[in-house]
């Protein structure tokens, strides 16, 4: 070989070697770890839907296809809908009214209760729950019932819509009341209080109203008591009363008048990622993407989660998004917003929150779709929404799958806190293995010159010869606001929501070798789930673990019957764009290390090959100079 080419081959080593720098080994076990999550309920990714903006999904005389063929999709997946949760600022608003037929949410013109926004101040009548059944069959619903109110005739009306809910729903299946939106922000940002007001009077406030509905609405139709959540937001640290355990010490597990069971079901706390004009910091796509300031938000909540734990109640996240009140353009309508929700999925899974719901108004750009024309845009599907499509993927229909993170221990250097790392088990078998790489590229860098990251997979040997199917939650950046596709498949292209295979997409697989080792790799700003042995979602069929249906429509599906067991669906709602909400973090925190749950193991590599690399180079070059 001329001299003279050692320059471009030392060059081009290089090259290859620093491509290599950016890898990582995963050596997840063959069956999960002690800290795996326990098994994921089928609609653990749900949605909540301001009550007032309810019409704008569902559509109001004619139905809006596309929320219902989204919401179908993530049925199909795992056979089961995602839950819905109907609550937030505005379902303190609520009063029924059974003569009112409109396709809307009316304003109520002799309104009297209290607060900054009258606890009366809307209507909804029987229409309210026929666009409501328009949603896939048995979509698990939690409906809000209204605390604020308290004029003298609350216990007639708080009692007449729950009732009219029991009995509207024929189609989506009724799992849960939730008594009041965040009532701990009652004697502040909502002004429905103005008296004393605790977590010890809100808990006698709330066991009147839950008595009031069990005793004329639950009890003569012969449903269980325990069909009750208390909502609080998850902003409990400057408002400590209210939170689990003092509600626990306040009285609020305890049985139901002349029943065995409590009224509570299960725990209900709402949190917001960034709250605007709340959060004191300003929020960018780098700390967006920046895993760390996600999971350290969060530490304080885990508190919550534990005393949920030992009062022996599930905990949900009834209401939870990227950005609130409506999300942030720039940041929370591009593809960094799907990569963002997937990683909460399955980080909220290890920590064993029973379910997340994120929340959805008609104008936020951290909804999963807007159903009606917005800012000069037609409806359309989000980004975020892909999200939705690969977390329910990896549940299945099973009813077995657990989750277990996978730490990372050392990280190639520029992808601190950028690297999210999952093992996937069904039936206590590994199954998949998921890898979020939130380092960003942007519109300025095409995705097919991004950089990669490779990841080196060592399995058990006796999955030897089989194949790795590569599932990719890719865009062409992280500030792409559309043409996002999971798995090659596109929700945007055909305009309903259905979705549509990219002609050009090709399966792609990986062979794992003899000794049970699989290299693939994850571009920056990427996701890829590896399905070991089958394509991801392939012959899933609904396994003998499922449960028995919850809610009223039981395990024979009428409606009207009582369930054999508990709620287990989740969702969450939103604030009133009217309203904020104390959420969000009050300054960003960034570290090298963060407080995910741990197992397995997950270690850098390539070092050596640079130093190599830069020493051929090196020498080429020198050659190459010494021959002209």
């Amino acid at each position: 070989m001329p001299p003279s080419w050692l320059p471009i081959i030392g060059a081009f080593h290089f090259g290859l070697v620093a491509f290599s720098q950016n890898s990582i080994s995963l050596s997840p076990s063959s069956s999960p770890p002690k800290d795996a999550s326990n098994v994921l309920d089928r609609s653990f990714a749900g949605f909540g839907i301001e009550p007032s903006n309810l019409y704008s999904f569902t559509g109001g005389t004619e139905q809006n296809d596309l929320s219902v063929n989204l919401l179908q999709n993530l049925a199909d997946n795992t056979g089961a809908p995602p839950a819905i949760r109907l609550g937030g600022n505005t379902g303190d608003y609520f009063i029924w009214d059974n003569d009112y037929n409109d396709y809307s949410v009316g304003n109520n013109p002799r309104a009297t209760g209290s607060g900054a926004i009258k606890s009366d101040s809307m209507i909804i009548g029987p229409s309210f729950f026929k666009v409501l059944d328009r949603f896939p069959k048995d979509t698990p619903v939690i409906f809000g019932l209204n605390l604020a109110y308290d004029e003298s005739d609350w216990p007639k009306q708080i009692a007449a819509t729950a009732n009219a809910a029991r009995m509207g729903m024929k189609n989506v299946n009724l799992v849960a009341y939730e008594v009041g939106n965040e009532p701990d922000l009652y004697d502040s940002t909502s002004a429905f209080r103005t008296g004393p007001w605790s977590g010890q009077v809100y808990t006698q406030q709330w066991l009147d109203r839950t008595q009031a509905v069990y005793s004329q609405v639950l009890k003569p139709n012969g449903i269980q008591s325990d069909f009750f959540e208390p909502a609080n937001t998850a902003s409990t640290i400057p408002y400590p009363t209210f939170q689990i355990d003092n509600l626990v010490s306040a009285g609020i597990t305890r049985n139901a008048n002349g029943s065995s069971k409590p009224y509570i079901a299960a725990w209900n706390q709402h949190d917001y990622y960034y709250y605007i004009d709340v959060s004191t910091y300003e929020l960018t796509m780098e700390l967006f993407t920046d895993l760390s300031t996600t999971y350290n938000q969060f530490e304080s909540w885990t508190e919550q989660i534990k005393q949920a734990s030992d009062s022996g109640l599930d905990y949900y996240l009834r209401e939870m998004a990227s950005v609130g009140p409506i999300g942030m353009a720039g940041i929370t309508d591009t593809f960094a917003a799907s990569l963002w929700t997937l990683n909460f999925f399955l980080y909220a899974a290890v920590l064993n929150i029973k379910g997340v719901n994120m929340h959805m108004t008609d104008n936020s750009n951290a909804s999963a779709w807007l159903p009606i024309p917005m800012y000069n845009q037609d409806p359309h599907v989000l980004p975020s929404y892909y999200a939705f499509a690969a977390m329910t993927s990896l549940i299945g229909k099973g009813c077995s799958t657990r989750v277990a993170n996978l730490t990372l221990t050392d990280t190639p250097d520029g992808y601190a806190n950028r690297i999210a790392t999952y093992a996937i088990y069904q039936d206590d078998s590994l199954t998949a293995v998921t890898v979020i790489n939130t380092k960003l590229t942007s519109t300025s860098s095409s995705s097919s010159s991004a950089q990669s990251l490779s990841v080196s997979l060592q399995l058990d040997s006796s999955l030897a010869g089989k194949d790795l199917h590569i599932s990719r939650l890719t865009a062409d950046s992280a500030d792409a606001t559309s043409g996002t596709t999971f798995s090659g498949i596109s929700y945007e292209s055909s305009n309903d929501g259905k979705p549509t295979k990219d002609a050009d997409h090709a399966p792609e697989t990986v062979k794992i070798d003899s000794s049970g080792k699989a290299t693939f790799n994850v571009r920056d700003t990427e996701a890829v789930i590896a399905s070991i042995g089958s394509e991801l979602g392939s012959g899933n069929t609904t396994g003998g673990n499922c449960p028995a249906l919850a809610g009223l429509r039981g395990s024979a599906g009428e409606s009207g019957s009582q369930a054999t067991t508990n709620a287990t669906a989740s969702s969450a709602s939103s604030n009133s764009p009217a309203t904020s909400t104390s959420h969000g973090l009050t300054s960003p925190t960034s570290s090298g290390t963060t407080n995910k749950p741990s197992s397995g193991s997950i270690v850098s590599v390539g070092r050596f090959d640079l130093l190599m690399g830069l020493l051929v180079a090196v020498m080429g070059w020198w050659i190459g100079l010494m021959e002209l």
